[in-house]
């Protein structure tokens, strides 16, 4: 850890730069960066991460005693760049206090603007100004914001509103007015009187006065902002380490709220919901920035295509848009060409779509921040591909920089079209993030998460979204909100989560104490069901049907650009003809794993797999197998002629045989009428085949050398399969796996039953092909073991779900119990089922993985269970030299990309 806590940054001196974002965060990097460039960014000072780390460890009192001599200095720094003096009552520096992450946290920590004003100070700057009711809107929010995060006044209850909030509606109600700009300098010092006393009523004490009281108050609150819950959640949701910590950003305040000339604003350098390559944002005239993205005054747009485009949207005329809501390129041409030529200079500068804030302080254009802007997954392809096209980046950073689980969004279904034609338009709100969403209103997101617990698809609406409102965020199906543009909070997060959201629509009016929402009249009760359109910002009645999102050229490209970098193959886990047409469609060059039993339970043929089970001997069980092979034979066929070409790998019978019975009285009573034999017969043979641990138990390789007949049907489905798909004229890749083995004697015994039983089919029909014989390693005693079942099996496909199973002594049915607890504290960084254990589960892959090399030359290596579709995991199955990964179909594009990423990172 560093000795220096402090980096301060201005036109005449710059401590810090954009490489630093691990000690100064993403914000202060990025502000002494602009400094670097020459771009007017109000001086200030960044307390570094690692203070924040002191704080966590030691408390307030240490990192205060550690840091305070520095901060002063640094203040003095801001003091002669500004030539105002902290704590001056006659013309005193004001600051805001902002946090900052090394990775973009928007709205989950805190933020306190105005800070150092007093009853003595509002009337220095309110003389200083010329401008008495500026000095006292100022100085309203500071008490409101520092009431808020510093001292805890919070709403009491859910249904309520915010305390401030309601002073300020009762304020305007009283003067019969709408907007705060309308408020008079004598209702803003009554407000600031009212807040004052409600703070004194509610908390006990006295709104602090001493500047460097607020000062350092504000510093710790926002240290201690890194750990609230939603900033917890987010960082958990989004892979960030605790151990990170936030730095504290202390700036010079700028002032958009002077008046007509003034106004604060936040724009995209592309559009951050479809990648288009034009600049778009909002703005508000005298106004701060909070204004803009809490969504409580709806902006407008800074260019003139951007506002004509809203209007369209908002069914706004022309000429009423014109007049009543014109775009800054309109109202301040020349703020808009400076604003242009720095946006343009800052993405080219970074190579990368940048999220801009800035403030006009009385015709003068000042930079807030600039940060790598969060955006949907269609505009993360969209923006790379464009931006490889254009020359900014190469074809490495074009594919580093799309995280691969953000293409899910390119994935998910859209409103089908003929639908939405008949669907009940009830609303038009701005498409703040794309997609299609069905659900149920709820109006609270702790509901949401209780409804969505219960299996419901829930649409959480709210008057406008606050970062507290980030659970149900995450589970709901889409967003919609009354208030706000598409840089509010629900905007920027849902895009950033590619969660469908509709935002400010106007015609909604939400009553969340009634848990009601009206539109046009039409009351909408919690529980009725709505559908939103995020693309189009349409919302609709009912529920609208979805089909299939059609992906763009975009996603080829960039998916064709994978594959010449990646060195994995991609095969998916593919049980039907239909599934390995989808993972084909998606690019999968093979099936890693098809699982017999899964067809089982399709139509009658459950049946057949009961007579089976209940059978009391050989003979019994032959005569049952030999209905199921036409029908296993069938399906194997299926499967053969979809993926013609490419090899097909098929588990033989894994699961144990009691999941194919029923467990219940009623279950079991049918199934005696069906099978024509007593009650007590199936009672009896349930309970027989009853297991205290059944994943552990009698399943797998041990079902074939128990019952070999079982493994000679699916041999021969197998193979006769793959011969008539041949006489088709199909290419025909045979591979067929044991499971389960944990010594090379299981495998052999299994394998001369496959082999004799494919020598027989050759025989009979006088016509060979090729195949691969391999087995499942999924215990912890077949990787120890590898080498001794190298000599013998052809391929080796890791099941890591058993391995991780067997590995920690953890139940993947059992572990949501105890996981969180773990999670949160520490003892382990992520869920082990999700993303391979690389240390414990990953040494013995690495193990088999060298043990089965050394002794057969060429044995294929590959994986098949859920991590194969895990990036993090597929980065290190690349490092461990496998030769595939096989996921599920819907991700195999995922996979593909975490691959060609796992190539160039290595």
């Amino acid at each position: 850890m560093s000795n220096k806590f402090i980096y301060v940054f201005g036109p005449s001196k710059t401590e810090g730069a954009a490489d630093m974002k691990n000690l100064l965060g993403g914000k202060g990097a990025n502000l002494a960066e602009m400094c670097r460039l020459g771009i007017s960014v109000p001086p200030g000072l960044t307390i570094s991460t690692e203070a924040c780390t002191v704080y966590t460890e030691q408390g307030a009192q240490s990192i205060q005693k550690l840091i305070e001599a520095d901060v002063k200095q640094g203040m003095a720094f801001v003091e002669k760049e500004m030539g105002k003096k902290f704590g001056d009552a006659a013309d005193p520096l004001l600051v805001s206090v902002r946090s900052g992450s090394r990775a973009s946290m928007p709205g989950m920590m805190d933020t306190i603007l105005n800070l150092g004003l007093n009853d003595e100070a509002v009337a220095g700057l309110a003389n200083k100004s010329g401008n008495e009711r500026f000095a006292w809107d100022s100085y309203r929010r500071f008490i409101q914001m520092y009431g808020d995060v510093v001292m805890g006044l919070k709403p009491e209850s859910k249904e309520d509103h915010d305390p401030f909030e309601v002073i300020i509606d009762e304020i305007k109600e009283k003067q019969g007015v709408e907007l705060d700009t309308d408020l008079s300098t004598a209702d803003l010092k009554q407000m600031v009187n009212e807040f004052k006393a409600m703070i004194r009523t509610r908390l006990g004490r006295e709104f602090p006065n001493d500047p460097w009281e607020q000062l350092w108050g504000a510093v710790m609150a926002v240290f201690q902002s890194w750990n609230n819950d939603r900033a917890v959640y987010y960082r958990q949701m989004n892979d960030i380490p605790g151990s990170w910590g936030t730095a504290v950003n202390i700036q010079s305040m700028v002032f958009g709220n002077l008046g007509q000339n003034s106004g604060t604003g936040v724009a995209f350098t592309r559009d951050a919901a479809s990648g288009e390559d034009i600049f778009n944002g909002e703005f508000l005239i005298n106004a701060q920035g909070e204004d803009v993205v809490a969504g409580i005054r709806t902006p407008q747009q800074i260019t003139l295509e951007g506002s004509r485009r809203w209007a369209e949207l908002a069914l706004v005329s022309e000429a009423d848009r014109a007049a009543k809501f014109p775009s800054l390129e309109e109202i301040m041409p020349a703020i808009y060409k400076e604003l242009l030529k720095t946006e343009t200079a800052l993405e080219n500068h970074y190579k990368d779509m940048q999220d801009i804030e800035f403030t006009i302080q009385e015709g003068k254009l000042w930079m807030l921040q600039t940060r790598s802007a969060k955006r949907t997954g269609a505009a993360l392809v969209r923006t790379s591909v464009e931006m490889l096209k254009q020359g900014l980046i190469d074809e490495k950073t074009a594919l580093l920089r799309v995280a691969p689980d953000r293409l899910n969004e390119l994935l998910h279904p859209v409103f089908d079209g003929q639908a939405i034609k008949k669907a009940r338009l009830i609303a038009s709100g701005l498409p703040a993030s794309p997609g299609a969403a069905t659900g149920q209103i709820v109006f609270f997101a702790d509901e949401a998460e209780e409804w969505v617990a219960q299996g419901k698809d829930v649409i959480l609406v709210r008057q406008e979204t606050s970062p507290e409102d980030l659970r149900g965020m995450v589970v709901a199906k889409g967003i919609l909100t009354a208030r706000g543009g598409m840089t509010s909070h629900a905007a920027v997060v849902a895009r950033g989560m590619g969660k469908c959201c509709v935002s400010g629509a106007g015609s909604v009016r939400v009553d969340p104490k009634a848990r009601t929402m009206t539109v046009d009249g039409v009351v909408y009760k919690e529980g009725d069901w709505v559908s939103l359109d995020g693309s189009t910002g349409k919302v609709y009645e009912g529920k609208v049907p979805t089909k299939d999102a059609e992906l763009s050229g975009d996603f080829g490209t960039l998916m064709e650009l994978a594959d010449r970098y990646k060195r994995l193959a991609i095969r998916a886990n593919a049980d039907t003809p239909e599934d390995a047409k989808v993972a084909r469609n998606f690019g999968a060059v093979g099936i890693g794993l098809c699982r017999t039993e899964h067809m089982f339970f399709e139509g009658d043929r459950i049946k057949s797999v009961r007579e089976m089970i209940l059978s009391q001997d050989e003979a019994g069980r032959r005569k049952a197998l030999a209905k199921l092979l036409p029908m296993q034979r069938g399906d194997f066929e299926g499967l053969f002629l979809e993926m013609d070409g490419l090899p097909v790998t098929i588990r033989l019978l894994d699961p144990p045989l009691h999941e194919f019975l029923p467990h219940d009285e009623a279950g079991q009573t049918a199934m005696a009428k069906e099978m024509g034999v007593s009650y007590d017969n199936i009672k009896h043979r349930v309970d027989d085949l009853h297991e205290s641990n059944p994943m552990m138990g009698h399943r797998g390789c041990r079902l074939g050398i128990s019952y070999p007949e079982i493994t000679e049907m699916q041999a021969r489905a197998i193979i006769e399969a793959a011969l008539n798909a041949k006489a088709k004229g199909r290419d025909v890749k045979v591979e067929i796996m044991i499971p389960l083995v944990t010594t090379v004697r299981e495998f052999n015994a299994q394998a001369k039953v496959i082999r004799d039983t494919i020598a027989a089919v050759f025989k009979e029909r006088g016509v060979e092909i090729s195949y691969l014989l391999g087995t499942m390693i999924e215990t912890p005693r077949g990787a120890l073991v590898a080498d001794s079942i190298g000599k013998q099996a052809e391929f080796f496909s890791f099941g890591t779900n058993d391995l991780t199973q067997m590995t920690l002594g953890f139940s993947r049915d059992d572990i949501g119990k105890f996981l969180p607890f773990y999670l949160r504290d520490g003892m382990y960084e992520q869920d082990p089922f999700q993303s391979i254990d690389q240390k414990g589960v990953g040494l013995l892959v690495k193990m088999a993985v060298e043990k089965g090399r050394a002794v057969r030359t060429g044995i294929k290596l590959g994986v098949c269970g859920e991590h194969g579709g895990d990036p993090a995991s597929i980065d290190f199955f690349h490092r461990v030299g496998l030769d595939y990964v096989s996921c599920s179909p819907f991700r195999v594009p995922i996979a593909r990309l975490a691959a060609a990423q796992a190539a160039i990172s290595n």
